[in-house]
C-alpha cells in the first residue's frame, strides 16, 4: 500500500490544500492529512477545530477518488510522523520560489534524518497560487469576502469564529 503524508496547520483549510489533497490521491493508497500542532504559529481554530474541518471537507474527496484519507494531528518532527503513519512520501505544496526556497532545505534536513522517505512537490494549480491561509484569515478579519477561497463550510466557520 502506499502511503502519503500531506502536512500542514491547515488553519484554515482553503481551495490550495484541497487541491493538492485531490492530486495527492492520484499518488497513493492511503493519504494521511498530517494536522501540524505548531503553537508558535497561534492559530486562529484550535486543532480539534481544524482537524473535524479537514475531516469534513475530504470526506468527499476519499469517497470520489476511492483513496483512503486519514486526517492525524501531530506536534514532533515531519519525518517522525511520517514514520508513525508508514508514509513513504511527503506530498508537499509550492506557490512560488519562496516555498521551493523553504521547502528545498526542509528535504534536505528529512533526507538527512530518514533517506527512505521521498518528498514530492505539487505545483499550485494557478487559480490557487496566491491562496495563503494568513490571507484568507486577514480577508475574513477585515470583513472581506472569502467566497473565492474557501468552501462555503470553512467561510462560515470564519465568520462564527471572527464574531466570537
Amino acid at each position: 500500500m502506499r502511503i502519503g503524508l500531506y502536512p500542514g496547520t491547515f488553519d484554515p483549510l482553503h481551495h490550495g490544500h484541497i487541491d493538492i489533497i485531490r492530486r495527492g490521491c492520484t499518488l497513493v493508497d492511503r493519504l494521511v492529512i498530517g494536522v501540524a500542532i505548531n503553537r508558535d504559529k497561534g492559530p486562529l481554530f484550535s486543532l480539534e477545530e481544524r482537524v473535524d474541518m479537514v475531516k469534513s471537507q475530504c470526506e468527499p474527496i476519499g469517497a470520489q477518488t476511492g483513496t483512503e484519507i486519514v486526517v492525524h494531528p501531530f506536534e514532533n518532527l515531519l519525518i517522525d510522523c511520517a514514520r508513525d503513519v508508514g508514509a513513504g512520501v511527503i506530498i508537499r505544496g509550492l506557490r512560488a520560489v519562496a516555498d521551493f526556497e523553504y521547502e528545498f532545505q526542509m528535504v534536505g534536513m528529512n533526507r538527512s534524518l530518514d533517506n527512505t522517505i521521498e518528498t514530492v512537490f505539487l505545483m499550485a494549480d494557478a487559480k490557487n497560487q496566491a491562496i495563503a491561509s494568513k490571507l484568507v484569515k486577514e480577508i475574513a478579519r477585515l470583513h472581506g469576502d472569502v467566497t473565492k477561497f474557501v468552501s462555503p463550510a470553512v467561510k462560515l466557520a470564519l465568520a462564527e469564529k471572527l464574531t466570537s
